[in-house]
């Protein structure tokens, strides 16, 4: 039996439940309330299933939703195992924030949202609030070695 799926362009897939078995989660699009459902309900049954090791969260994400990026963020505080982020292309805006991995103290008020979030870049990049917030007004793309010297990613792989 094989691992894979072939389709008919010659290709071969992984199917993403042996993926899910294998403790790798994806963030491959915007965030919003589906696939922050989904991948808490993935988190929280992995977690159950093995508290002990840890999960894998890739992310390729253009930001989105506020509410729903934040309840990924909690879970990821919430659940046993550890949680590694690893950037695969883009994590702008929410998707940024997920991928630093941090402590939120007062996410449920969502009048001091912007104000955690920003208290968060800041205790994790180590720049100054004012950097960051004016960071925060705009998009702002950056390489990974960018998002690095940053403070927002701890290593950049490399071949």
């Amino acid at each position: 039996m094989k691992s894979a799926c072939t389709v008919s362009k010659g290709y071969n897939f992984i199917p993403i439940n042996r993926l899910y078995r294998e403790r790798l989660l994806f963030l491959g699009q915007g965030v919003d309330s589906e696939i922050s459902n989904q991948l808490i309900g993935l988190m929280v049954y992995l977690s159950i299933e093995d508290d002990t090791k840890d999960l894998y969260l890739f992310i390729n994400s253009p930001g989105g939703w506020v509410i729903p990026g934040v309840a990924i963020y909690d879970t990821m505080q919430f659940v046993r195992p550890d949680i590694q982020t690893i950037c695969m292309g883009l994590a702008a805006s929410m998707g940024s924030f997920i991928l630093t991995g941090e402590f939120i103290l007062e996410a449920e008020e969502l009048l001091k949202l912007r104000e955690t979030v920003t208290r968060v870049y800041v205790q994790r990049t180590g720049k100054p609030l004012w950097v960051v917030s004016e960071d925060m007004e705009r998009d702002v793309f950056m390489s990974a070695t960018e998002a690095q010297a940053h403070g927002i990613v701890d290593l950049v792989a490399t071949e």
